[in-house]
């Protein structure tokens, strides 16, 4: 069974031929299930902070008697950067 089969296509590749910033986090997330850390890292970079943000994410909506706006917009500031680093190395290098 080939599980790249079920991953969402993206639809900015679809319909216009270019990648989004998002494009490669679903194989990332594969192989960083399979134990292909470096590899995970090397097709998204953003793949860490995107997890940790979204963690931390859910736990903004958990505990709510705590405030996370700081520690989210460091982690959304910090994933911004290799969303964008990462589409500028695919890219062009």
């Amino acid at each position: 069974m080939d599980i790249e089969s079920f991953m969402i296509p993206c639809i900015s590749k679809t319909l216009f031929g270019l990648e989004c910033l998002g494009c490669g986090f679903q194989r990332a997330l594969l192989l960083l299930v399979q134990g292909n850390y470096r590899a995970a890292f090397e097709m998204y970079p953003a793949i860490y902070s995107s997890l940790i943000l979204i963690f931390f994410i859910g736990l903004h909506y958990i505990d709510t008697k705590r405030n996370y706006k700081s520690v989210l917009l460091t982690f959304v500031t910090i994933t911004i950067l290799f969303m964008i680093g990462g589409y500028y190395y695919k890219h062009f290098y």
